[in-house]
């Protein structure tokens, strides 16, 4: 399938979803809006939300931080990403965030699209004045299965406070 025409659409018009794995996404781009070639969504977490060690079997994962600070481990090693700063995860490599102490917002963006269909499952839409949802790490696993879009590989990796880390790796 290919785009039949140009997408604009200003943030409040996009679809927002409370995700399971903690966070309120603002799905941008829908991979079938642009013929499946790529996913594209906000994604703004609370200080301490950690991620499963996971893959993606079929997508890059690219992180772009807006606002905030975040922890990334990445095939083993743990880097610090700031605001301004770009994170790509080739597909089948390991990884998981840890949001730092003010939270954090970025985009995320998928290549080729695929995975829509585990943050769909894996999420419910966010409606005005209601609380964010609860973490269900049960409900990210069962979506994991279902859609084999994501594969969880193990439980979030991070060290206790305190350890240091290496600011400057990747770079």
């Amino acid at each position: 399938m290919t785009m039949t025409g140009p997408l604009i659409r200003n943030a409040d018009e996009a679809e927002h979803r409370w995700f399971y794995g903690g966070g309120l996404h603002t799905w941008l781009v829908r991979q079938a809006e642009v013929g499946g070639e790529f996913l594209l969504f906000e994604d703004d977490v609370e200080a301490g939300k950690a991620t499963p060690l996971h893959t993606h079997p079929e997508a890059e994962e690219t992180f772009y931080l807006l606002a905030g600070s975040m922890l990334l481990h990445v095939d083993g090693t743990e880097t610090e990403l700031r605001p301004g700063g770009i994170a790509v995860i080739p597909r089948n490599v390991p990884h998981a965030f840890l949001a730092q102490a003010a939270g954090a917002r970025m985009l995320c963006l998928h290549t080729p699209g695929g995975g829509e269909d585990f943050y769909r499952t894996a999420s419910e839409p966010a409606r005005e004045g209601e609380p964010a949802l609860a973490v269900d790490f049960n409900r990210i696993n069962q979506a994991a299965i279902a859609t084999d879009s994501m594969r969880v590989v193990g439980p979030p990796p991070f060290q206790p406070a305190g350890r240091a880390i290496n600011p400057t790796a990747g770079s």
